[in-house]
Formats: C-alpha cells, sequence, structure tokens
C-alpha cells in the first residue's frame, strides 16, 4: 500500500526495527493484507539501538496500539512488557505488542504457529516466519488463516 492509499478508514500497525521499511515482517504482513482486499497495512518505525529505549519507554502514551518488533528488537523488548503470554515467557521474545490502558502485553507465536502445521519439526524457519504473520493479521484484522497460501507468499 502506498502512502496516497491510506484513508481515514485504513486499519494500521506498526513495526519496529533497524530495517522495519524493508523487512520481511512488513513484506508479508502486507502482501497477506493485499490477498485478502483488507483495506490495512503496516507502518515502518525504523530505529537504532538508541532509540529503542526511549520509543518503548512511551509507546504505552502514544497512539500505537498494536506493534510488531522486528528480531534484532525482539529480546529487549520483554524489559518494557508489563505482561508476557506464556510462549514469550518461555522463550525469552516477543514477535510484537499491544497496547491497552497505558499497558504493553508482549506475545511470541512460535507455538501457536507450528500448532497450524501436522509436522512442523519438518518446516523451515521462513514457513514459521510466514504463519506467524498469517495469525498476527487474523489477530488484528480478521484474515483468513490459510497454511496453504504460505508458499506463494513466499515465492513472489
Amino acid at each position: 500500500m502506498m502512502p496516497h492509499e491510506i484513508k481515514p478508514d485504513t486499519g494500521l500497525c506498526t513495526i519496529l526495527g533497524y530495517n522495519a521499511q524493508t523487512g520481511y515482517m512488513r513484506r508479508y504482513f502486507n502482501k497477506i493484507m493485499k490477498h485478502q482486499g483488507i483495506n490495512a497495512t503496516a507502518i515502518a518505525l525504523n530505529i537504532s539501538d538508541e532509540h529503542f529505549a526511549f520509543t518503548m519507554d512511551n509507546v504505552a502514551q502514544s497512539k500505537v496500539d498494536r506493534m510488531m518488533i522486528e528480531k534484532e528488537f525482539s529480546s529487549k523488548a520483554l524489559a518494557y512488557c508489563n505482561s508476557l503470554n506464556e510462549t514469550a515467557n518461555k522463550l525469552g521474545r516477543v514477535d510484537f505488542v499491544e497496547i491497552a490502558e497505558g499497558k504493553v502485553t508482549g506475545y511470541c507465536l512460535d507455538d501457536e504457529a507450528k500448532a497450524l502445521f501436522e509436522k512442523a519439526e519438518f518446516l523451515d524457519d521462513r514457513i514459521l516466519f510466514v504463519a506467524k504473520m498469517m495469525l498476527i493479521a487474523n489477530r488484528w484484522f480478521n484474515a483468513k488463516i490459510d497454511v496453504d497460501e504460505i508458499p506463494r507468499l513466499i515465492g513472489e
């Protein structure tokens, strides 16, 4: 989605990372939205290590209510969460945060993504990554989860 295509009714979320604008999170999340005809997009926030703490310290008071966290910040983000889901606690990293009433909750979706497949142990990291993007798209914008679409999304 191009900036001029964003309208008042466009669903928005944020991605935080070194290269969030060109990273895989944005690429696959926006592909899922486009393929399903959902009027939503991920806005990238490229930051460096020196700006991470400031950004996370202030996210609970900002207008951001959902934010994906790129891999480079996934462990650091734990310290800024008021609570974590079980998988984030177990693995020590988050894939995304949600902010409600000034509280930041961190989530890791590895277990949920693996549960989408009969034999998750045979899948590569990219397939599981795209499955996590589908789970986030479903959670935030009611996108359908169709793991059979993953190879097509990766191939494009």
